[in-house]
């Protein structure tokens, strides 16, 4: 199970650098996921564990050894990531 859930957080990174080359631009890209990620946390949601993989940022809290079974990496790491490709990165 950790090892799906590893292989999940890849894949997004793999599609927010695919979402940037389509979009034109990582910057805008990381701007919309920090906007959805900031009304992620002002609005939540009940989300189901086994449909937290179908949203755009993760829906489920906690940290520790509950961020291991995540499905999502962390908003704030994906934006850095698109952010240092934007910079040539």
């Amino acid at each position: 199970m950790l090892v799906q859930m590893a292989i999940s957080r890849q894949m997004e990174y793999r599609a927010d650098r695919n979402g940037a080359e389509i979009a034109g631009t990582p910057r805008g890209l990381a701007g919309a996921l920090e906007r959805l990620e900031q009304s992620a946390r002002r609005i939540p949601m009940e989300v189901n564990r086994s449909a937290a993989h179908l949203c755009i940022v993760n829906p489920l809290r906690g940290g520790g050894i509950a961020a291991l079974f995540r499905t999502h990496p962390p908003t704030e790491e994906r934006v850095a990531r698109l952010l240092e490709l934007e910079r040539g990165g």
